[in-house]
């Protein structure tokens, strides 16, 4: 049986289209946090100094790492909104950042000297 082209057109997309509950969107899984409690156990960068930021309520901070010297400077704003705190323990910033970051290596702390024998 030949069908005219418009025809064969919509009895393709009609018997080719998957049942209306596939066509919905899916829903990505939800995203398994750790536990606030491990958040509060990370090691912290030291803060050097804090600046007065180009913009009305705004900071930037000059943080240092401990361990190799990795200077690192944060553009934040004083308070952002936020969340209340979510049942894994964690607040939701939303989609916008909430500060910028420029780290460039800085000088290693200083180890214990070693004895050798």
């Amino acid at each position: 049986m030949k069908l005219p082209f418009p025809a064969f057109v919509l009895a393709a997309v009609v018997l080719g289209s998957p049942p209306a509950v596939a066509q919905q969107p899916q829903q990505p899984p939800p995203q398994q946090f750790q536990p606030s409690g491990e958040w509060a156990k990370l090691p912290r960068m030291q803060l050097e100094r804090q600046f007065a930021g180009p913009l009305q309520d705004t900071v930037v901070q000059r943080l240092r790492d401990p361990v190799d010297g990795t200077i690192c400077y944060v553009y934040l704003p004083i308070s952002a909104p936020h969340s209340p705190t979510t049942a894994t323990g964690f607040v939701q910033y939303g989609p916008n950042g909430i500060g910028s970051i420029n780290c460039m290596p800085g000088t290693p702390a200083v180890a214990a000297p070693t004895r050798h024998k």
